[in-house]
């Protein structure tokens, strides 16, 4: 049996060698040289010594491209301003195609124009589970499921190591909130963050990534960028990883507490080292910490072969055509079909039919903001796209009821502008909600395209037709929703996250009263020019020090309980479930089989299922397996997602695929004795097309 091996990046310098290198640096430095190198230089760089070989390196955001940042806080950055990036589909758009190989792609054209612009550490992948639909950076991670989120991430960081530049995993751990993001204290039980947040960061950790960043959130009362427990504990002697770790940006207010956590590195300047040299020279803070900082820091960059080899490569700028592909092929996969009543789509190219177009995002690009975001160029905006295959279309960005009637179809765009720093309601602004209403009640053929970087109130839009989640598609990823609305392209795209109908269905419910509004903060963050009533966000962030008096707990009652995991226990039927996502033609699975009834728990189990496209068009769709412990001693969920396949198939073509399920799909996180446990027994056997459509169920004994 071959079950399917996991990537893993090789570093071009050994480890060996590396340290070796660290090590005969760090004896000749002096106590200021290694003062500087544990602190960030000019705010976006790791400081470097030409006497030593050591390179100043550049750190750029982020997860979906690579932000061009020609200044910060006054200093001129321009030498590191690429000319242009891609702009690629957000993250969880990424997740959405559930194509690992498609990562791998995606993160290797990402780190190649990191290299064309000399960039040596990437500030990405972001990864943190979406657990509440409301946190505003939700667009930059991989959707709730740990599972399918590893998949992503291995894939990810090889793709993007494989080209020079480090990937920096964030944020650690449990930061899932970007409200008042310092002063939240995520509590959070011991089962929850080994099975729920931890693993995707071990996935990237055993995929060899050479970099986390630490986030800004507490976790059980202690700031994660200076938690003994955090770093030292979890990441690294539990997930073994013996490479740079980062604070954020401004997240440290204790030097000491840092030194002592494992941290190695504090950005953007080593703000809370202000008194750091004394305690060294009075033995408050052992010399011996300082050199083991100063040596992690530096055996990474040696481990990547920096202190030998230019980071800067303008060949790379002649790949630039083929990230574009890249891109545009994530948005082909990635977009989701979650509804099409009465086949109202496709719509062919050409039509004569009436088309009307209204709504916002329409004749401009929408991303995700903060460090993550990336403008692109060569931008094609939903107007553009649509007007190229449709030649009746009229775009009006106020519609009249006589405009709505008089239309053969209507397309209405909405969404949310997600940003880092503050959250955003679950529900659409009133405005927009309106126009939906008013759209569907007077048109029977109403299409909603949803631009957002998470999951959106749709409770009320009963007669709307179809709904397409169009995410945020980057520069290019509109020209994909015009080939998946004219049929060009058959969606393929199955949602990351679960979509509940209403946000206090969630158990992120109440961590914040849904009366706070900081929307006269919102200048700090967006450009003045937006209206306010596009606006449907809580833009309030803190400083560090302001923190301090303004702690909030978010409990994590839930525990294991995130995602479909909580609906399918609690039985609440979501809008739509996690990876649910329609096609252009139908699906039948078939003729399932085990490679035994029985098995030991260190043995691995094949399953073997017949997937049939039962329909008149080519298509790709992604079979899910999941696994439940039928009599559990402890509380676990109905099922948890344990492997999945994207199949491509032609109209009437039959395949069998294989899945694979080791020791790891059946176990559990013992509190108790510290380690994964698995009880013998009888485990059900879950296959469909998402959460909620089951099509196959067996059983496996385990001994």
């Amino acid at each position: 049996m071959n079950p399917v091996k996991k990537p893993k990046f090789e570093t071009p310098i050994s480890t060996e060698v590396a340290q070796k290198k660290a090590d005969s640096i760090v004896v000749l430095m002096s106590l200021d040289e290694k003062l500087d190198l544990i602190k960030g230089h000019n705010s976006f760089f790791i400081k470097g010594y030409e006497k030593y070989g050591i390179p100043k390196v550049y750190l750029s955001d982020a997860s979906q491209g690579v932000h061009i940042r020609e200044s910060f806080l006054g200093l001129d950055l321009s030498d590191y301003a690429l000319p242009k990036s891609v702009a690629f589909p957000n993250t969880l758009c990424l997740t959405a195609t559930w194509n690992p190989n498609l990562a791998h792609d995606y993160a290797k054209s990402i780190g190649e124009e990191c290299r064309a612009g000399g960039i040596g550490v990437l500030l990405g992948p972001g990864m943190n589970m979406y657990r509440n639909s409301q946190n505003g950076r939700n667009f930059e991670y991989m959707g709730e499921d740990p599972y399918l989120a590893a998949r992503v991430v291995e894939q990810y960081v090889v793709g993007v190591q494989n080209t020079g530049v480090i990937a920096t995993l964030k944020h650690f751990i449990a930061n899932n909130t970007d409200y008042r993001r310092r002063a939240s204290n995520s509590v959070v039980d011991e089962r929850a963050l080994h099975e729920i947040y931890m693993p995707a960061f071990k996935s990237g950790v055993d995929a060899g990534a050479q970099a986390v960043m630490t986030s800004y959130n507490l976790i059980n009362g202690e700031w994660a960028g200076q938690s003994d427990f955090v770093i030292n504990h979890l990441l690294r002697d539990e997930l073994g990883f013996s490479n740079l770790v980062m604070s954020d940006w401004w997240s440290i207010n204790d030097c000491k507490a840092l030194i002592n956590s494992g941290q190695d590195l504090e950005m953007p300047g080593g703000e809370s080292m202000t008194n750091l040299k004394s305690y060294v020279e009075n033995g408050e803070v052992a010399i011996e910490k300082i050199d083991l900082m100063c040596i992690r820091i530096i055996k990474t960059l040696a481990q990547m072969n920096f202190l030998d080899a230019p980071i800067k490569d303008n060949s790379y700028f002649e790949k630039f055509d083929q990230h574009e592909q890249v891109a545009l092929q994530t948005a082909r996969e990635g977009i989701v079909l979650l509804r099409n009543e009465n086949n109202v789509l496709p719509i062919t190219k050409d039509s004569d039919k009436k088309i009307l177009l209204t709504g916002i995002y329409i004749d401009e690009i929408i991303y995700g903001g903060g460090s993550g975001e990336v403008k692109g160029y060569n931008k094609v905006t939903m107007l553009d796209a649509l007007q190229k295959v449709y030649p009746n279309l009229t775009y009006k960005s106020e519609a009249t009821d006589e405009d709505l009637k008089g239309a053969d179809v209507v397309i209405v765009s909405v969404g949310t502008w997600d940003w880092e720093g503050c959250d955003r309601r679950f529900a659409l602004t009133t405005e927009q909600e309106a126009l939906v209403q008013k759209a569907s009640t007077l048109n029977n053929n109403t299409i909603v395209i949803v631009n957002s970087g998470g999951g959106i109130r749709m409770n009320d839009w009963n007669h709307v037709k179809a709904i397409v989640y169009n995410w945020y598609p980057g520069q290019i990823g509109n020209v994909a929703l015009a080939e998946v609305l004219t049929g060009v392209t058959n969606p393929s795209g199955k949602l990351p996250m679960t979509i509940e109908k209403e946000f206090s269905d969630s158990p992120a419910y109440g961590y914040v009263s849904e009366e706070t509004s900081f929307l006269s903060d919102h200048k700090k963050y967006l450009d003045t020019s937006i209206p306010e009533s596009e606006l449907n966000r809580w833009s309030f962030d803190t400083s560090i020090d302001e923190a301090k008096d303004l702690l909030y707990d978010v409990e994590y009652k839930e525990g294991v309980l995130v995602g479909y995991r909580w609906y399918d226990t609690k039985n609440i039927t979501p809008l739509f479930p996690f990876g649910h996502g329609l096609s252009f033609t139908t699906f039948k699975l078939d003729d399932v089989q085990l490679s035994s009834n029985e098995i030991a728990k260190s043995e691995t189990l094949k399953v073997t299922v017949e997937v049939e496209n039962t329909g008149k068009v080519n298509g790709a769709t992604t079979i899910q397996l999941y696994v439940g412990e039928e009599k559990a001693t402890i509380i676990r969920p109905v099922k948890e997602l344990k492997a999945f396949k994207k199949v491509w198939l032609k109209a009437g073509e039959k395949k069998s695929i294989d899945l694979y399920l080791e020791q790891d799909a059946f176990s559990y996180w013992s509190p108790h004795t510290k380690k994964w446990e698995t009880n013998a027994g009888k485990f059900n056997i879950y296959i469909g097309q998402s959460s909620a459509a089951i099509e196959a169920e067996t059983k496996v004994t385990v001994r």
